[in-house]
């Protein structure tokens, strides 16, 4: 997985090809103006997420469950999926240590409950709320139609005043 989280860093940040998946994402539109195909884009986005989610996969049916594949095999996959990537706000080193948080508090849960006698859904508790505070803010903001927060405004501030300063 660490291999996979740098290919997509590298293929999503520092590749031609990158860059045209960031364009046709931000606005096909104008991606197809500046003459990005964006139908083969789409292709091949697909086929790169698909061969990332099939890496998953594999490692569900020949990891750690002992049945093959089966119905049961592991149904909130795609739901923890979501939710980790809401958190890794859908970067790769983000996706990376989101899913570590994740992995860590599911596996963690069976240990808790083993040990101490804490149900595991404690921990679907703890997802949500993470989930919740993560999600929560945007939300807000387009509710009620708030700006966005400007993340150089910090740095600037002080900038401004130095200049207040100086003219004084």
């Amino acid at each position: 997985m660490i291999l996979a989280t740098i290919y997509t860093w590298y293929l999503l940040n520092r590749s031609a090809l990158g860059f045209r998946f960031r364009a046709v994402g931000e606005n096909p539109h104008a991606a197809q103006v500046a003459g990005i195909n964006v139908k083969s884009v789409y292709v091949q986005v697909m086929l790169i997420a698909g061969a990332l989610v099939g890496l998953a996969g594999v490692y569900q049916v020949l990891g750690n469950f002992t049945g093959g594949f089966a119905a049961g095999l592991d149904a909130s996959i795609g739901f923890d999926a979501i939710t980790v990537a809401l958190l890794g706000r859908s970067k790769p080193w983000g996706v990376f240590f989101a899913g570590i948080l994740f992995g860590a508090l599911k596996a963690g849960s069976y240990t808790m409950q083993a040990a101490e006698g804490i149900p595991v859904d404690i921990v679907l508790v703890v997802q949500s709320f993470i989930v919740l505070f993560i999600a929560a803010p945007p939300l807000v903001r387009s509710i009620f139609r708030l700006p966005t927060p400007d993340p150089l405004f910090q740095w600037r501030t002080p900038k401004l005043a130095r200049k207040a300063e100086v003219t004084k």
